[in-house]
């Protein structure tokens, strides 16, 4: 029987590439695992920061639409995105690092029993670290070998995801009958569930939120959350279970590096399967990963078209220094 494993990698949409280069790998200290196109976009930069090896569930992506405006936050979207941390010292680290480089951050609170700290890029997207002191399930990746950020403070995987619907009952209805989902606590408007193992690797928090509007997604929002399963065979399984609830989906999608399926559990939440491999490292060595432009077998006779529509910009490790 196919089964979930946790949270894969969480896709947003970025003003500028070349900053966001810059804020995840000189700020945050992601590794730069992959730099590419977006498959269904092609003169769209596809950028991946993951962990030192690019497992699957540390993975944040951006696109970079051109000519995109600024989003606007509300109803039925993915709302803010959770990133692991060893403790609550590092999070005491995080708020002082956050002031250095003056980047937008609330106090550090308690949510869930678990202590946060939530912050903002320069699209103003909304980010929270979430402290791994007392969890528990699945396993954090390896920090970036390669980080400005000392290893016992750093980034080490996704964490609990945001989502804000006004249709909590549907949500939860997808959440746990269809994708094996728990229900583990509820905190005013505020529910957490967690999948697998369970953790803060698996787990999402649905707010019912009676907004006046949906989101309008642009720059500075989230463009899809991936949940992880094993392998292709289980993928296939998933895909004729949404098919058979009847939610709106993709079908089987090769994304090379992964292979995928998408689907709307409602109005304005995009969810997408996501196999664990094969990987990043397919077509690059570890040393080379993310320095130049990779694109997948079926685009590369493209190549030219593609990098002439491009602005490049350098991805060299040393770039963010």
């Amino acid at each position: 029987m196919a089964k979930l494993l946790g949270l894969h990698h969480v896709t947003a949409i970025t003003s500028s590439s070349p900053k966001m280069f810059a804020f995840m790998t000189g700020v945050l200290g992601l590794h730069l695992i992959k730099k590419t196109v977006n498959q269904d976009d092609v003169r769209t930069y596809h950028l991946y920061f993951t962990d030192d090896r690019g497992t699957a569930g540390t993975d944040i992506t951006f696109f970079d639409f051109p000519g995109q405006f600024q989003g606007t936050k509300g109803r039925n979207s993915i709302d803010r995105i959770g990133f692991r941390v060893p403790s609550d010292a590092a999070l005491d680290y995080w708020q002082q690092r956050f002031d250095d480089h003056q980047i937008e951050h609330e106090a550090i609170v308690t949510e869930f029993g678990t202590k946060t700290l939530r912050f903002y890029d320069f699209d103003h997207e909304r980010y929270q670290l979430i402290s791994d002191e007392i969890n528990h399930g699945v396993p954090a990746g390896t920090p970036y070998l390669a980080s400005p950020v000392p290893k016992e403070f750093a980034i080490s995987g996704l964490g609990p995801m945001r989502i804000t619907v006004n249709y909590a009952a549907k949500m939860a209805q997808v959440l746990t009958e269809l994708l094996g989902f728990a229900k583990v606590a509820t905190e005013g408007n505020q529910t957490l569930y967690e999948v697998a193992n369970g953790g803060h690797g698996a787990q999402v928090i649905v707010a019912d939120e009676q907004l006046p509007a949906d989101e309008v997604q642009a720059y500075g929002t989230v463009h899809h959350l991936a949940f992880r399963t094993a392998d292709e065979a289980d993928l296939r399984e998933w895909i004729k279970k949404i098919s058979a609830a009847r939610l709106a989906h993709s079908g089987f999608v090769d994304r090379f590096y992964f292979k995928s399926e998408y689907f709307r559990p409602g109005r304005g939440v995009l969810f997408e399967i996501a196999t664990d491999g094969p990987g990043f490292l397919v077509d690059e060595t570890y040393e080379e990963a993310g320095v130049h432009l990779e694109l997948p077998p079926f685009l590369e006779e493209q190549r030219a078209d593609i990098e002439a529509h491009l602005v490049p910009f350098n991805t060299d490790k040393k770039a963010a220094d």
